[in-house]
């Protein structure tokens, strides 16, 4: 197939499982109104039923079948696979409160998640090396391996976590019952009401274009170094392996979210990258001696910035749906992660189809083992200047970011004394200018009376 035929893929399946992701918010959070909600949990439901389903990962992998087939596998995978995050991505809001206690959920979450990045990376490239580049086998085995993985971390994850009581899930206005008049309507005024959270706003627009700008990494840096540096494919793969250094940021990161808080990692990990795709961008106009042992110094400190990348808008996540909550009175967790996991899949949608695009017109021929020029030009011109200007936006826009341990305790000791009883009338000026600053929204106008 061509690189487009290879982008719709990727582009339609994103479509489909964006609107997934996006009913599967309302869905979760009014699931506990269920009886199997609350038998299993509104969240837990789904962890367990959805496990066993991500075995069908394998299925996109067996080869020498057509378009269609693995469009609709691709699709089939995405959609469950979505199913189940959406509800996973809302524990740690649901099993605390305290900012320090999410801090280390999210780090434990993301240093397993790095220690799977790694994986994904290292296992394919000594796949390549054993039964060659141009086999479609090792690919089926590395699905199988990984939809094995993928099912037994999800189902681990859901027998040992936990979640709100259904009991205690109540609105503050006191509709518990579920009985709207027009359900899916209220779902949609649900989602475009997370817009009127200002730190909201800032952390999508952070998340998408830099997870956006990572993406582009991902797509055509194997291109680069096998089309553009004349190396193989292998040693692309062991390049990406360096995201093994992700563990042990992970760890680092944890630390480093309570003592300086988001905007401090934001800073330091987009310049640490820009600089990185700066770097490599040199290595092609030199093309030192020794370009393998550059190369590498080059994506090992890249990847110090991605991992953090990474690891810091998921560990700020859990803490919006607070912001959102002293708003409008009731935890909306998955909602928030509904509409960011439906914008995710729609700008990774995007991005892939037209990186496709962009390189089937530069000239870009499949299969073939050399690039004209221009392809190669215009392989430099993505990686360097297209992923470079998305980070440098998220950049631009984390210097303004506001939440941290200090705001956000602010905004919990605000909605434990609203809940105790406390009065509107007796806040304190202080609180009213975090309160306004963080979700945009004058103080007079939140916590809805019961």
């Amino acid at each position: 197939m061509t690189a487009t035929d290879g982008a719709i893929i990727v582009g339609v399946g994103k479509f489909v499982t964006a609107i997934v992701g996006l009913l599967m918010g309302g869905f979760t959070d009014n699931f506990y109104k269920t009886r199997l909600g609350k038998k299993y949990g509104r969240r837990h439901f789904f962890l367990f039923i959805g496990s066993p389903l991500l075995l069908c990962f394998a299925l996109m992998w067996i080869s020498g079948l057509g378009f269609w087939y693995y469009l609709l596998t691709f699709v089939a995978f995405d959609a469950i696979s979505t199913a189940v995050m959406i509800p996973f991505e809302t524990l740690p809001t649901e099993m605390t409160n305290d900012y320090n206690e999410r801090t280390k959920l999210s780090t434990a979450r993301m240093f397993f998640s790095a220690s799977a990045t790694f994986l994904a990376t290292f296992i394919p490239g000594q796949l390549f090396k054993v039964l060659g580049q141009d086999s479609p086998i090792p690919f089926f085995i590395n699905g199988l391996l990984f939809a094995v993985i993928f099912m037994l971390a999800m189902f681990l994850s859901a027998y040992n976590t936990w979640e709100r009581p259904a009991d205690e899930v109540v609105d503050t206005d006191g509709d518990d019952t579920g009985k709207n008049s027009n359900v899916l309507l209220d779902d949609i005024k649900a989602y475009i009401s997370t817009f009127k959270i200002k730190t909201f706003r800032k952390h999508l627009a952070i998340y998408l274009f830099s997870f956006t700008g990572k993406d582009v990494y991902n797509t055509v840096f194997t291109y680069f170094c096998v089309y553009v540096l004349g190396l193989t494919a292998t040693v692309a793969a062991n390049m990406l392996s360096l995201s093994i250094i992700g563990v042990v940021m992970t760890v680092i990161g944890g630390f480093l979210m309570i003592k300086f808080g988001p905007r401090w990692l934001y800073t330091f990990a987009y310049s640490l990258m820009i600089a990185m795709l700066i770097a490599y961008y040199v290595v092609v106009k030199v093309m030192p001696a020794h370009i393998i042992l550059v190369l590498f110094i080059i994506s090992f400190i890249y990847q110090l910035g991605r991992a953090t990348l990474e690891f810091t808008p998921w560990s700020v996540y859990p803490f919006i749906p607070d912001i959102d909550e002293l708003v409008v009175g009731k935890n909306r967790a998955g909602v928030f992660a509904s509409v960011m996991t439906f914008l995710r899949n729609a700008t990774a949608a995007l991005a892939t189809v037209l990186v496709g695009m962009f390189l089937d017109a530069n000239g870009f021929v499949k299969g073939a083992s050399h690039q004209p020029l221009e392809a190669q030009h215009a392989i430099v011109n993505i990686l360097v200047f297209g992923e470079g200007g998305l980070i440098l936006i998220a950049l631009l826009i984390a210097l303004t970011f506001k939440l941290n341990k200090q705001t956000h305790e602010v905004i919990t000791d605000e909605i434990n004394r609203l809940k105790a009883g406390g009065k509107k009338e007796e806040v304190t000026d202080n609180t009213k200018h975090i309160v306004k600053q963080l979700s945009g929204i004058d103080y007079a106008k939140v916590w809805p009376k019961k």
